[in-house]
């Protein structure tokens, strides 16, 4: 068996000195079971459990980007999918909302999302831009707070308990900041009014579907979301990744100023202040988490991507394969096209929904 790892790593040497690097390490991949491909800097380790062996070269700048080290985003294969998980994962979400829904909203239920929405009103003093401010901290202490606290409480409680909490906790809180913020849009003082500038209403619905591309990239795998699948923290490196390495800060930022210029109410700049400060806060904080998990691996994710979009593009450190384009071509991203035209012709019943509550 070693010989036999040993003939195969001298064919990816010849293979690279022939230009074939990527069609090497491709087939390696697929053909030796047991086996991992790693980059680093200058060398290519191939581990296996008994072995490791460490080939060292001078590889040019297109080279570097040719073994992935971390997930391919959104890959999804129908004939993979067992029908009993997704029938385990519609039974999971219905128990959630339903649970969700007597404890928050229903008038015979306890209504802890009036007692909540009272709690922060009776703070910012009948405020309703202090409001949303407080709703919005409290938010995002709880969920990145929560977020930040999953490798401890999985080893205490296991990973699918610790998603239910996370999610039990994290949703209602959303649930009510999105709905006095569709209440309370207009409130504050006008500082500016675009909505009847020509274009404009077609500029924030681009955003807005451009912005969910970037937003729901850890969403992919739904069957994890609800715990059907074991939640895992994932190291994505493809698709839409490689524009940026924290996608939904971009595409929370792009939604915020979409719908902050065509408002134009203090109200608006209060709510996009405090999305885009916990977003940039997560910017730092996931890229602690993913060091923590996947160490090296996260570091050279970090020096392979950027921050800012298509930084990394533009330098050179971010080498696109040939078939980029295709990495968007798949059934997530078309579920996230359609999730957004749905959501755009659902606003008046959104809008309607949340007068209803009088929050």
């Amino acid at each position: 068996m070693k010989f036999f790892f040993i003939i195969l790593s001298l064919q990816a040497v010849f293979s690279y000195g022939f230009n074939e690097y990527r069609l090497a390490t491709s087939t390696l991949s697929s053909r030796v079971q047991g086996f991992s491909i790693k980059k680093h800097s200058n060398d290519l380790a191939f581990k296996h459990d008994k072995f490791v062996t460490k080939l060292s070269f001078e590889p040019n700048r297109e080279s570097e980007t040719l073994v992935l080290v971390g997930e391919d985003a959104a890959k999804f294969d129908l004939s993979q999918q067992n029908p009993t998980a997704w029938i385990q994962f519609f039974v999971a979400v219905s128990g959630v909302l339903g649970s969700l829904f007597y404890v928050w909203l229903y008038s015979s239920g306890p209504q802890l999302g009036e007692q909540f929405k009272n709690w922060m009103e009776s703070i910012a003093g009948g405020d309703s831009t202090l409001t949303i401010t407080y709703m919005l901290f409290f938010f995002a202490i709880c969920h990145s707070g929560l977020a930040s606290l999953r490798p401890y409480a999985e080893q205490i409680v296991g990973a699918r308990v610790w998603r239910y909490i996370f999610a039990l906790v994290s949703l209602p809180l959303a649930f009510s900041s999105i709905v006095y913020f569709i209440n309370h849009r207009y409130d504050g003082i006008q500082l500016w009014d675009f909505r009847l500038v020509p274009g404009m209403h077609d500029f924030v619905w681009w955003s807005s579907l451009v912005s969910f591309f970037f937003l729901y990239p850890s969403t992919f795998n739904l069957l994890e979301v609800a715990a059907v699948d074991k939640p895992q923290l994932h190291l994505w490196e493809t698709g839409i990744t490689r524009i940026t390495r924290h996608p939904q800060m971009v595409g929370q930022l792009i939604w915020c100023v979409a719908h902050t210029a065509y408002l134009g109410t203090s109200f608006m700049c209060a709510t996009s202040a405090m999305l885009c400060a916990h977003h940039l806060f997560a910017v730092w904080n996931g890229d602690r988490r993913l060091q923590e998990k996947f160490g090296d691996r996260a570091a050279i994710i970090r020096e392979r991507t950027s921050v800012i979009p298509f930084a990394a593009i533009l330098s050179g450190k971010q080498q696109l394969p040939e078939d980029f384009l295709q990495e968007f071509l798949r059934l997530p991203y078309l579920v996230i096209i359609i999730g957004s035209i749905g959501a755009y012709f659902a606003h008046p019943y959104m809008q309607a929904g949340a007068a209803l509550l009088k929050w």
